[in-house]
Parts: C-alpha cells; sequence; structure tokens
C-alpha cells in the first residue's frame, strides 16, 4: 500500500501533521507512507522511521514548472491514498490529479468536490489542530489521539549536549506576524527578573538581530543567541531538556511539543480556542487576564495591531512567565 500525506503550509503546521504519520504506521505498518511539503521544512524528517519519501515543493521559485512535474511523479507512483492536511487550491489540484483511488482532505479546499472522504474543518469548536487532522483517517485507524512527534537523532543529542551542562531555559522570541509576537521589551522584563538560569534564545538566521537586541538591552548576561546555529531537530533536542521553553503561538511551541518538552506558550492577540495550543505534558498557556474587545482579531495575526495599542500583549506581566518558570524549576530534574 501506498500513501501520500500532503500538508505544504508552514513549519507548525507541518508539525501537527506528524500525528497522522503515527497513526497510519501504527495501523498500516507495512505500507510505503511518503510527505510532500514545501521546501524549508524537509530537515524536520531527516532520519524519520516511518518515512519513506520526503517530496520537496519548491514554490520560490519556478512555482508552477516545479508544481507540474512534481504532479507528474505522484501520478507515476501510483499511490492507494493521498491525504490532504492542505486546505488551499494547490495542494487540492494535486489530490485531484494525483490518481489515487482514495483521496481524503478538508471541506474548505477548492477541490474538495473530488475527494472521496471530506471533513469538515471547524476551529473554534474546542478541538486541537492535530484532533482535526486525524479525523480525516479516523474510518480508517481509530479515534485514539496521538500527540505530535518529531525524531532528533542521536548525532542531534550530540550536537546539543555541550549547552546542557548547566539549568537552563529555551526563549523564540519571533513570530512571522507581529502581534502573534510577544514584544522584545517584555521579553527583556521577564529576563531581568529570572534569578540564576542558562538562557538560550533561538530562531531561524533572520531573528539573530532581534535576539542581538534583546540580549544587549537586558541586565540579565546569561544569554546566548543560537539563532540560525541550530537545525530544526537540533532545537528539539535541546527544548528536550530544557528547564522551560518559551515561545509565542508559533511553530517552536509545536517543536516543543514534538518532544514532550516543558512549554509555555504566550498568546498575544490569537487565542488558545483556534486549537493550536502546547501538547505537551508540562504545558502552561500564557495571555492577557482581562478580555478586550478587539481579541482575537484574526486567526493568524497581522503585520501591526489594528487598534494600534497592541494591548493583548503589551498588558501581560512577565510576572507570568516567572511564574510558570518557578514552577516547573522545582521539579525538572538537572539536565
Amino acid at each position: 500500500m501506498k500513501i501520500l500525506v500532503i500538508q505544504t503550509a508552514f513549519i507548525g503546521d507541518v508539525v501537527l501533521a506528524t500525528p497522522v504519520i503515527e497513526k497510519l504506521h501504527k495501523h498500516f505498518p507495512d505500507a510505503r507512507i511518503d510527505f510532500l511539503l514545501r521546501k524549508g521544512n524537509e530537515s524536520l524528517f531527516t532520519g524519520h522511521p516511518f518515512l519513506h519519501n520526503v517530496l520537496i515543493w519548491d514554490k520560490k521559485t519556478n512555482k508552477t514548472s516545479n508544481l507540474i512535474k512534481l504532479i507528474k511523479q505522484i501520478r507515476s507512483t501510483k499511490y492507494d491514498m493521498v491525504i490532504n492536511l492542505h486546505r488551499f487550491a494547490s495542494s487540492g489540484l494535486i489530490t485531484f490529479l494525483s490518481g489515487a483511488k482514495e483521496r481524503i482532505g478538508f471541506d474548505k479546499n477548492p477541490f474538495s468536490f473530488c475527494y472521496t472522504k471530506k471533513i469538515k474543518h471547524v476551529i473554534g469548536n474546542g478541538k486541537h489542530e492535530a484532533e482535526r487532522n486525524l479525523e480525516l483517517i479516523a474510518s480508517y485507524t481509530d479515534k485514539e489521539f496521538i500527540k505530535p512527534r518529531l525524531y532528533p537523532s542521536p548525532a542531534d543529542f550530540d550536537d546539543v549536549k555541550k549547552y546542557k551542562i548547566s539549568p537552563y531555559i529555551c526563549i523564540a522570541p519571533s513570530s512571522v506576524w507581529f502581534t502573534k509576537q510577544f514584544p522584545a521589551h517584555k521579553w527583556v522584563e521577564f529576563l531581568n527578573k529570572i534569578a540564576t538560569c542558562k538562557v538560550y534564545l533561538l530562531g531561524s538566521g533572520s531573528d539573530a538581530d532581534l535576539c542581538d537586541r534583546i540580549i544587549h538591552t537586558s541586565s540579565y548576561k546569561n544569554i546566548e543567541n543560537l539563532a540560525g546555529k541550530l537545525s530544526f531537530l537540533q532545537s528539539a533536542a535541546l527544548m528536550k531538556d530544557a528547564v522551560m521553553n518559551y515561545s509565542n503561538d508559533s511553530a517552536p511551541l509545536h517543536i516543543a511539543s514534538s518532544v514532550n518538552a516543558p512549554v509555555t506558550a504566550v498568546f498575544c492577540s490569537t487565542i488558545p480556542a483556534f486549537g493550536f495550543g502546547p501538547l505537551s505534558d508540562k504545558s502552561f498557556i500564557v495571555e492577557i487576564k482581562e478580555k478586550l474587545y478587539c481579541r482575537p482579531c484574526g486567526l493568524h495575526g497581522y503585520k501591526a495591531c489594528p487598534q494600534k495599542h497592541f494591548k493583548c500583549a503589551e498588558m501581560i506581566s512577565p510576572d507570568q512567565l516567572i511564574e510558570t518558570l518557578e514552577s516547573q524549576a522545582s521539579s525538572a530534574p538537572n539536565p
């Protein structure tokens, strides 16, 4: 049996697709499972034990011609089942033209009319996105919930071992969307309240300047900027043994969940009820305590606060973050 799973969205969405891979392997252990991703996300699955092949779609250069080549490749593989987690037209077209007997996806996709099975995708009904993804295959497997999972290699753990000589926390301060991002000066306020703990700032290479600004502004100096210096799986290996990991409503919180690392998720303009909260055993959510008439202002966030005050972030106290650190630090073993 040949199965193709499609999720060509961003990093966090891809991590939240991993329960589907776990469940498919559990119920079809002899199946060939492939995963189609956008270029840049493939390193999440280096050495993954359950994937036969990772297909890559380069959307940034020659997008259309790459799409045509990809569809030809998929058709030639003759998949028995294509499961599309992506809700936009391009992936729907791939599913439509795949030639697979079973074509499964969400009803929101413009090409859902061609699916042999489609599931309603409802945000705000109390379900996590990982649960919504698993609903696509529930009739072929079971209804048991499985958490996201990534597989850092022994080499990944060895590469970050040098950072684990004393208790530490990780902070991923950036986000693609401004209104999802806890402001830099608020991270500084939090850092200035930390007693004694090594701090590592994580992110991509493009986040390095932001991390440097936070370090230079803060009076707390036991901080190291690792933005752009670690792969996704190395970051996961580092996060796994942290006393606490801090993230916005963005990919790093899902990476933490994928290795069951303790995590505090800071929600600014978005809300946990959308279904993108943390799933680790030790999970905390920090958000404004008061109700705002304008929150949530959208599902994905904006490049600027539509109301020009950004109270959903500015009114979060750094003490709320300190509380989660103190709660976890008292029970966490030394790495």
